[in-house]
């Protein structure tokens, strides 16, 4: 009987910690974005950037932030890839964790995004009462 308790418990450690690690940790996805200036062009919230034509980072998804950095990663000659000379440079520096924590971190912010009520993604023919 002790050998399950111990086996449970220890599974559900596991299973815990793997949650952590494949969600990411904003605390450390929060020095992430300081270390690499994510700020410098984003600015110091994430949600006033320096240029508009930068995109306001605060309260994005977090599997959108994971894949745009991938995506950066890769390049634009990659598979899914994107281009930009800035971020194609900043990307190549981020380890899979680092994507996860910033992704977990920039999710957590408030942010000023709005859903375009004129979007052809938003599906109109279902009214909420």
């Amino acid at each position: 009987m002790n050998k399950i308790v111990t086996s449970t418990v220890l599974m559900l450690a596991c299973a815990a910690s793997f949650n952590a690690v494949a969600g990411g940790d904003e605390e450390a996805g929060k020095a992430a974005v300081q270390k690499y200036g994510c700020i410098a062009c984003h600015g110091k919230d994430l949600t006033s950037p320096i240029d508009p034509s930068y995109p306001k980072l605060a309260g994005q998804h977090k599997d959108y932030i994971a894949h745009a950095l991938t995506a950066y990663q890769r390049g634009a000659d990659g598979a899914n890839g994107r281009g930009n000379p800035i971020m194609n440079g900043q990307a190549k520096q981020l380890s899979p964790q680092d994507i996860q924590d910033i992704a977990a971190y920039v999710h957590s912010l408030p942010g000023s995004l709005v859903l375009d009520p004129e979007s052809k993604f938003i599906h109109h023919s279902a009214s909420i009462e």
